[in-house]
């Protein structure tokens, strides 16, 4: 392809609304451009990087045993309604009404309708187990956009679904997509762990991340210093290595605390350790009040609260709700003598504090000397706290420490909860119905081209890996003036192309500084460069990665461009 007329316009200038490296390395190497926020253009070289992934991808699915499907992105509600998602998905389902004012929703994922697709076409389980998959466009009306395409409104997603008829069949169809989405990001050169994760509005329970590290990560990975062991803090279960002290149990007191809320504020102002102090969050966990308590250093972690109750919307009450359940304002609840329609849940570590102090439900009131079950009760004592860095690994190797990471791919096993709400039934082999046993796989397309690029980088521009280069080669005509070097360019440029290379011709009458520059930072993986030795039949090769330059001649150049690219991940 020739730079004279591709639309690859680069930027000298880092965008100031530009916070990350991927970000402004692909807004600066002319790979996208911003149409709205949140929504973005992609330009020919950016295209060029999607299809490259989309393309691992495929191939990594079809020799899974997947097959293909492309299905629309406007969802009728009522498909959502029978799976019961049309409420608890949120606000990020981006819903309209057609012109005869019925409810639809732009797909961000496909559960619904895949369902649907095998519920009246599959019958049998002959037919079964079945893998389908489509590369298609997203829509979630996100809070916040933010770090270019990684959470964007608008985004291209690799999903597919497994149907089985039985659990040990998904675990195997489970295990082939673990299997794909490993060789994909291996693939595509990318530094990342697969983490035990939460399924979130998706449903299901066994589930795993697949986790790029990055320092700009939006999700904390909890690992093992010891041991392989990794997953996302939101699920990560906390081993118990608590200790009863053996003071005394002194009799319960309230006192005055003037405009001490926090955690933080009673801590400085009473001069005593987080560990005494008991944190209350109250929760509304499908309409019911519930009352969570952590130690003074632990955090509520309500993921853990969601799979307790086995609820579909975990929220933390409101200024009115917390006035109307707990007769007091936040900032001052805790657990004493509370109406009997609070449920009150602990974490296993307050049944160890002695001596502790909570919130009265009187404003600018605390107690002090309170103890589990003499001064309230629980309904039951969980796990219910964020793991934290130094804990114990859960696997029992080592302590936790914590990682960064942007996820990329997701997979879970849905078991039932579609197919038994949708009616996805099949016939046995002894003529009976049961339900299909379902998986779901997503790989984000246009966030792994950004992780990519947020791992693979330096301070001149984006360092491709091959695999997922927008072209192999960038070719340099220094000086399209000089009727040698331009012979010879031309020369190169079809020879290379017909030995199977895709190439970037940069044959534009600019500065030969201007060019080098803009080579280093769309960074292609190996640079041609054509200048004064072209009347000697020699050319330079640069190694964009490692910035090694070698001069060749002509006739060395095919072996030289093999060996070299063979070399390249």
């Amino acid at each position: 392809m020739r730079q004279t007329h591709y639309l690859s316009p680069t930027l000298r200038d880092v965008p100031a609304d530009a916070e990350v490296t991927n970000h402004q390395l692909m807004l600066r190497a002319g790979l996208i451009r911003q149409t709205a926020s949140g929504v973005y253009s992609f330009l020919p070289l950016g295209l060029r990087a999607l299809k490259k992934v989309e393309n691992i991808v495929r191939e990594e699915m079809d020799m899974a045993g997947a097959q293909e499907v492309l299905m629309p992105a406007i969802q009728p509600a009522e498909l959502w309604h029978e799976s019961g998602r049309w409420e608890a998905y949120g606000p990020e389902l981006m819903r309209f009404n057609d012109r005869h004012n019925r409810e639809f929703a732009l797909g961000p994922t496909h559960e619904e309708v895949i369902t649907t697709l095998v519920r009246d076409d599959v019958k049998s389980y002959k037919k079964l187990p079945m893998t389908l998959y489509q590369i298609q466009t997203k829509f979630r009306d996100e809070r916040r956009p933010r770090f270019g395409v990684l959470r964007s409104r608008e985004f291209i997603m690799k999903d597919a679904y497994s149907f089985d008829t039985t659990q040990q069949g998904l675990d195997v169809s489970y295990d082939k997509m673990y299997e794909a989405y490993t060789n994909v990001f291996n693939r595509c050169g990318l530094d990342f762990r697969a983490v035990v994760a939460d399924s979130g509005a998706m449903g299901g329970k066994d589930t795993h991340e697949f986790m790029v590290l990055s320092g700009i990560g939006e999700d904390t990975i909890a690992y093992s210093s010891e041991s392989n062991y990794a997953a996302n803090i939101e699920i990560a279960p906390v081993v118990a290595n608590y200790s009863k002290s053996t003071e005394e149990v002194l009799s319960l007191e309230k006192f005055s605390t003037p405009d001490l809320k926090t955690i933080d504020e009673l801590e400085d102002s009473l001069g005593i350790n987080k560990e005494a102090l008991i944190k209350a969050v109250l929760f509304i966990v499908d309409e019911k009040p519930v009352l969570a308590l952590v130690r003074g250093d632990h955090d509520v972690n309500d993921v853990k609260i969601k799979h307790y109750y086995e609820a579909s919307i975990v929220e933390l009450a409101s200024r009115e709700q917390t006035l109307q359940y707990m007769k007091c304002e936040p900032g001052f609840i805790g657990p004493i003598d509370i109406s009997e329609e609070v449920d009150v849940v602990a974490d296993v570590a307050i049944q160890y504090v002695v001596n502790a102090v909570s919130g009265a439900n009187e404003k600018d009131y605390h107690y002090r000397n309170v103890n589990p079950e003499r001064d309230f009760k629980v309904k039951e004592y969980i796990d219910l706290r964020f793991i934290k860095e130094g804990d114990l690994s859960p696997d029992g190797q080592g302590v936790i420490k914590f990682a960064e990471g942007i996820e990329v791919g997701h997979v879970f096993k849905l078991g039932t909860r579609y197919s038994e709400s949708m009616g996805a039934i099949f016939l046995d082999e002894n003529g009976k119905t049961q339900p299909m046993i379902m998986g779901c796989y997503g790989i984000g397309v246009t966030r792994t081209v950004a992780a990519v690029i947020e791992q693979h980088n330096d301070e001149k521009g984006i360092v491709w890996p091959r695999a997922v280069a927008p072209f192999d080669l960038h070719l340099i005509a220094v000086n399209m003036k000089d009727t040698e070097q331009k012979d010879l360019s031309e020369q190169l440029y079809k020879q290379l192309m017909k030995d199977g290379y895709s190439v970037l011709f940069d044959d534009r009458a600019e500065r030969p500084g201007v060019k080098f520059a803009d080579a280093d930072l769309i960074g292609l993986p190996l640079r041609i460069t054509v200048g004064k030795k072209a009347n000697e039949g020699i050319v330079e090769l640069k190694i964009r990665k490692t910035g090694e330059v070698v001069e060749v001649q002509l006739e060395q150049l095919s072996s030289e461009l093999t060996t070299i690219l063979s070399n390249l991940l």
